[in-house]
């Protein structure tokens, strides 16, 4: 099955899902059968060989088909992007066998009781035990780690040297629950991951530098956020298929209306063209940014930080344009219905909800000001889990 295939596939059914509350553990089946996190590991490792354009593009496109699963894989995305640029190592090479193969990462980093939510500082433990460390800890929006086979962890060790590691599910004292109760991406499973004296060999343990000053910025920074972007994007692709269909399945229209069937309304054709340019610029927009984000792998060492910077800014400002022309379509889809547009069967208000819960993971009024910083008074942008 391609990959085309396999999206149309995934897209069939996601709205009665999202209704419904059925989880997609079947759809993720299907893409770790068809090795879909692989996308970006070389072809000579076993992978699809893709750019990080392409990359951005397939999230779109799977966000388009179900929100929620292309939200849910974010983590999985982010951890391969780490591991592509790992020394090789039989470390590496191991755990991108395991990608190539279809296995998939969750996310263990956000904990609900750390003072600044973005920073490196955890309350989650490593103690070291003979040739493995001891893991201890609790881990909140644990997006897609119920769908995955390892999850990414992040900690501290016993003198307070930020670690992390990559563990595999159903190891001994790792439990994940499924208590994630938002009012949108329901069934991303962004609920509770939890440590009880979890065993991780000492190798699959990442250790920072002896001196933390010489710790670069952090690369994935901006891919995490943009990756939200693109989420964003796909779900306004949804709205326009929705306006589509609405206006062409009404059969009433109103009194003053200027026409007697909604979709010969002029009115209404106009909001469906306005819809149809946000989704367009909300692709642009996250597609131009990645291009950007590309050009880190490839920069010298000793600009590395410069290109990470950059890309921080433009995933920023992508951020803040992609927030108002997601909820500004979504609102829209409401124009081209009437009353019965809010009904709760037609589910239309998922687009509002989800597009909601993805742009409140990281406000947009702190990212304004941090660029606004960044312009007015030459300030650099915040080096955190959100820049």
């Amino acid at each position: 099955m391609t990959f085309d295939a396999l999206i149309a596939r995934i897209a069939e059914g996601a709205a009665y899902r999202d209704a419904e509350g059925i989880a997609p553990f079947e759809q993720i089946a299907w893409i770790k059968q068809a090795r879909l996190g692989a996308y970006r590991v070389p072809v000579a490792e076993g992978g699809s060989g893709a750019g990080v354009r392409d990359l951005f593009d397939l999230v779109v496109r799977l966000s388009h088909a179900d929100s929620n699963i292309g939200h849910l894989l974010r983590a999985h995305f982010g951890t391969v992007e780490d591991i592509l640029t790992w020394p090789a190592s039989p470390r590496r090479e191991r755990w991108i066998a395991r990608v190539a193969a279809g296995e998939l990462f969750g996310n263990g980093n956000n904990e609900l009781g750390a003072k600044h939510a973005g920073d490196f500082g955890k309350s989650t433990t490593f103690t070291p035990d003979g040739d493995d460390y001891v893991v201890e800890g609790t881990k909140y929006y644990s997006t897609g780690t119920l769908y995955a086979d390892h999850t990414f962890v992040t900690g501290v060790t016993d003198t307070g040297i930020p670690v992390q590691a990559l563990l595999t599910l159903g190891a001994e004292g790792l439990t994940v629950e499924d208590d994630w109760d938002g009012f949108g991406q329901s069934l991303t499973a962004t609920g509770t991951t939890r440590f009880a004296r979890v065993r991780v060999s000492a190798e699959d343990v990442t250790l920072p530098p002896e001196d933390l000053s010489s710790i670069p910025r952090w690369h994935l920074g901006p891919f995490y956020q943009h990756y939200l972007n693109a989420v964003v994007a796909g779900n306004v692709r949804s709205v326009l298929d929705d306006a589509i269909a609405l206006i062409r399945s009404r059969r009433r229209s109103f009194t003053h209306g200027s026409a007697d069937l909604p979709k010969d309304d002029p009115v209404l054709q106009q909001v469906v063209g306005e819809i149809s340019a946000l989704s367009s610029a909300a692709t642009a927009v996250v597609l131009e940014t990645a291009d950007v984000l590309a050009r880190i792998p490839g920069s010298p060492v000793l600009l590395r930080d410069e290109a990470v910077h950059e890309a921080a800014l433009r995933a920023s400002q992508a951020q803040v344009v992609l927030h108002d022309l997601g909820l500004l379509a979504a609102t829209a889809l409401f124009e081209v219905g009437g009353a019965s547009a809010v009904k709760r069967s037609a589910n239309l208000d998922r687009h509002w909800r989800n597009i909601r819960t993805v742009v409140s993971h990281n406000p947009v009024r702190f990212k304004n000001r941090a660029i606004g910083d960044l312009l007015v008074n030459g300030a650099t942008l915040p080096d955190n889990t959100y820049f």
